[in-house]
């Protein structure tokens, strides 16, 4: 049911979650791409800020390369990509091109006492204004 699983880290701990996730539902049939957008800074050119820039997209991908061997070596068939822009826009734009089936999201633990305090968290805008299944792991 679910093939192209997309994925966006940020390259924390709570990623790990959503990784295995993908992992197991994509099985060997299933393709995983990795996504990590880097925010741009608004009102400032981005030739501006190229080189750093540049830096953060080097290290993103190190990253991104390692996290890619790693699922490689549970079977799994993954890409990666590193882009730039609004991380949620730029996120839901590429579940979109890709015509991901299924995008899995690392996400925060509610506070029951205070629930609405986590409706504008990152991963809550994307899972409103996705068009695919939108899976939330905690």
């Amino acid at each position: 049911m679910f093939r192209k699983i997309l994925v966006p880290v940020d390259f924390t701990e709570k990623n790990e979650a959503a990784l295995d996730c993908a992992v197991q539902i994509a099985g060997a049939g299933g393709e995983i791409d990795l996504l990590h957008v880097i925010e741009t800074i608004e009102h400032i050119d981005f030739k501006e800020m190229s080189d750093f820039y540049r830096g953060l997209e080097n290290r993103a991908s190190a990253k991104l390369f390692a996290l890619e061997e790693k699922l490689k070596e549970k079977g799994v068939s993954v890409h990666h990509e590193v882009l730039f822009g609004k991380r949620a826009e730029t996120i839901v734009r590429y579940a979109e091109e890709k015509a991901a089936d299924l995008m899995i999201l690392s996400s925060h633990k509610v506070d029951r006492d205070h629930p609405a305090l986590g409706l504008g968290t990152l991963s809550y805008a994307i899972a409103i204004v996705a068009r695919c299944p939108v899976l939330l792991v905690k």
